[in-house]
């Protein structure tokens, strides 16, 4: 019998992007994952990893990180779970031998016994719509210069110096064009350079290995700052 497995890691969508080849190796070995989310994520998550059982969670006060969670799981009756959270108010993740030694994204690989060089393998384990991908790109791209920035984070908005884009360059800043991150990848694969901030596309960008001229704005601390397997040159 298919024993399954649950994932606790509810929010954010750069967290989610971090830790799905950590889903996908444990499907590689014949599990099946089950995985609660916000409800606000769940159509990207699904169009990219449908072999996924997605559990929708209403975001609220608190609930919605651990405790609602864990009943949803426990009521798909999971065989084991894994929690990915380094820290969280109420618990003591961060007691961890290894909490204050490693990254944020090093740690749940390591809480998941999964090698963290899977990461990078993330390619293996969405699906892409490149029909969706393709009237994205035709509704947008206007010039075949292009650079493509994304400056807005969960908390933070970043700027940079426009005087580095050359004159005539048309730039596509990615805002809420579309209900899923993923129709972006034909426009961010396409663009001659990158200009983004610590956030879910620049996960994207890097565990892709997309793109060859990339600028990351950092918003975060070292140990909130995701290890890069790509070359970035970073701004201030």
């Amino acid at each position: 019998m298919t024993k399954k497995l649950g994932i606790i890691q509810t929010r954010g969508l750069g967290d989610l992007v971090i830790a799905l080849p950590i889903a996908g190796w444990y499907q590689d070995q014949g599990w099946e994952i089950y995985w609660p989310i916000c409800t606000e994520f769940v159509e990207s998550m699904t169009r990219a990893a449908p072999w996924v059982k997605w559990i929708p969670v209403p975001t609220d006060t608190g609930a919605f990180f651990y405790d609602v969670p864990m009943e949803r799981l426990k009521n798909f009756k999971v065989d084991e779970i894994i929690c990915l959270y380094q820290a969280l108010t109420g618990h003591k993740f961060h007691d961890e031998k290894y909490f204050q030694y490693t990254k944020f994204d090093q740690y749940k690989y390591i809480k998941a016994g999964v090698p963290f060089k899977e990461k990078w393998n993330l390619a293996n384990y969405i699906t892409r719509d490149r029909m969706r991908e393709a009237a994205l790109y035709d509704h947008l791209v206007k010039n075949k210069n292009y650079v493509v920035t994304h400056l807005k984070g969960s908390d933070f908005t970043a700027t940079y110096d426009e005087a580095m884009i050359p004159k005539g360059w048309q730039v596509i800043n990615i805002e809420e064009q579309t209900t899923c991150i993923w129709d972006w990848l034909k426009i961010i694969e396409g663009a001659q350079s990158l200009i983004m901030v610590d956030s879910v596309f620049a996960n994207i960008v890097d565990q892709l290995g997309i793109g060859e001229d990339r600028y990351f704005i950092q918003r975060s601390h070292i140990g909130l700052t995701p290890v890069h397997g790509c070359d970035w040159t970073w701004l201030p």
